[in-house]
């Protein structure tokens, strides 16, 4: 694999993570509202609206990455998402992250190091 491909992955990660903080703090602050109100709602928060832009952004990543690397891999390398969600979650919004979790996470983890060695 690549260098460039490495920073690829890594953006796509870095995307996914930011897209789901996003997305939190702009859940965080929704009214109790259903269907059509609630969208609305969500469209006018900066927080979703800024996930949503990073989103389109790791769109645009992920079609380069599996211009040169088959799904089959690409995949569970993105995975990787997980232990950056589990890790931003605990840093950034504070959030208690169990044992279990991290475990999970880092069982993850070594299952995308297996999956690349292969690539």
């Amino acid at each position: 694999m690549t260098l460039a491909l490495i920073l690829w992955f890594a953006l796509s990660v870095v995307c996914d993570v930011a897209g789901q903080l996003c997305f939190k703090l702009g859940a965080d602050r929704l009214p109790d509202k259903h269907g059509r109100a609630l969208v609305l709602a969500a469209l006018r928060d900066s927080w979703i609206c800024g996930g949503i832009l990073i989103y389109l952004v790791e769109v645009v990543v992920w079609l380069r990455i599996l211009a040169e690397v088959p799904l089959s891999i690409a995949f569970p390398i993105a995975s990787l998402n997980f232990l950056g969600v589990t890790l931003a979650s605990a840093v950034f919004l504070k959030e208690r992250v169990v044992r279990r979790q991290w475990l999970g996470a880092c069982l993850i983890t070594l299952g995308v190091v297996i999956v690349a060695r292969t690539a």
